[in-house]
């Protein structure tokens, strides 16, 4: 399991308007371009730095791309990240105030302490 790098795509993707919108139009499309592209660049430094071995696990890729905020927690994701980039994505799609956000919690409601970890 590679919290670190879902981590990492939620936080990068979350902070630029433009990436927010091609996951919510494309997420495949999106989650594959993302790890062959930015994956492996190291954050807050020139872009000549960079890894070569970072990737997805089948199951967080298939998480990533189905929006399954649930399936990443369980994964390990932090549910912060998964949270504030799906409030950007899927808010506005409903009409309620904290409509969304209800909902992502009632979705993670059969977790039992102690929740899976989330460290990286």
């Amino acid at each position: 399991m590679s919290r670190y790098l879902v981590d990492k795509f939620l936080y990068t993707v979350d902070r630029d308007p433009e990436l927010v919108e091609r996951y919510r139009a494309d997420p495949q499309g999106l989650v594959r371009w993302w790890e062959a592209e930015r994956a492996n660049a190291v954050l807050n430094c020139h872009t000549g730095e960079a890894s070569t071995w970072l990737r997805f696990t089948p199951a967080e890729r298939a998480a990533l791309i189905a929006h399954d905020h649930v399936a990443l927690f369980q994964l390990g994701a932090h549910p912060f990240l998964t949270l504030t980039l799906f409030i950007a994505m899927f808010e506005r799609d409903n009409t309620e105030p904290l409509e969304y956000q209800k909902a992502y919690a009632a979705r993670l409601a059969h977790f039992d302490l102690p929740y899976p970890d989330i460290a990286t």
